[in-house]
């Protein structure tokens, strides 16, 4: 599982970072809440750590505009201790609040707590077209034809249909299906995007996977699309 640390003190988010590595997640940092907030819009994250305190934009003002567009779930990281903000917090939407300073160990059990109840609206099939897509049965049928992907081409595909209309970047997709280790010098991305291209584009007359030339790649919309089955 992969998780955003947005935190602007530098040496916690590292020390966070860490220990998230070495407990088996992978961890990526961001240390101002604009970058934070492109991130979780424009990557595939299952856990956003959120610092309260940022420059520019605030973590109450990140955690209200993500609910906008996602539920993923969001752990709040404050040195205020105060109920009401706690309560804002939990009212815009975050899943929990943890005061600092804090054990690693309770960061750690929060997280895995929060994990286990999952996140069934993430998972909802979805509807480009006539484009289905099923993460749960991990199913893609298109034109009423069954399509066979591989696992990385269902989470290209995944990660390019939840983001549906948007522009992403070859180091978005990257990082959402390859993971923080990816090799940025490979043309590894082009060669999954013409693959699957060749499965869910080729025998259609309109193409769904669209080149956004100079950033990456998007999911085209028709107009007649739905939210869902």
């Amino acid at each position: 599982m992969k998780l955003l640390i947005i935190e602007d003190e530098h040496k916690v988010a590292e020390s966070l970072a860490q220990g998230l590595r070495e407990a088996g997640y992978g961890a990526v940092i961001t240390h101002d809440g604009y970058d934070g907030l492109y991130r979780a819009e424009s990557e595939d994250y299952d856990l956003i750590v959120l610092d309260l305190m940022l420059p520019g934009m605030d973590g109450l003002s990140v955690l209200t505009a993500l609910r906008q567009f996602s539920r993923i779930p969001v752990l709040m990281l404050s040195a205020r201790n105060r109920v009401e903000d706690k309560v804002s917090c939990l009212r815009a939407g975050a899943d929990d609040y943890l005061a600092k300073p804090f054990a690693f160990s309770e960061l750690l059990a929060r997280i895995e707590s929060i994990l286990r109840r999952g996140r069934p609206v993430e998972l909802s099939p979805l509807q480009i077209g006539d484009l289905l897509l099923d993460p749960v049965a991990r199913q893609v049928v298109r034109g009423g034809r069954r399509i066979l992907l591989t696992s990385k081409e269902f989470a290209l595909l995944h990660f390019l249909s939840r983001s549906a209309g948007r522009a992403l970047s070859r180091s978005a997709i990257a990082l959402a299906v390859w993971g923080v280790d990816f090799d940025t010098d490979t043309n590894t991305v082009e060669v999954a995007v013409r693959r699957l291209r060749a499965k869910i584009d080729d025998d259609f007359e309109r193409k769904l996977v669209v080149t956004v030339r100079g950033v990456g790649y998007k999911l085209d919309v028709p107009h007649e699309s739905n939210p869902g089955w």
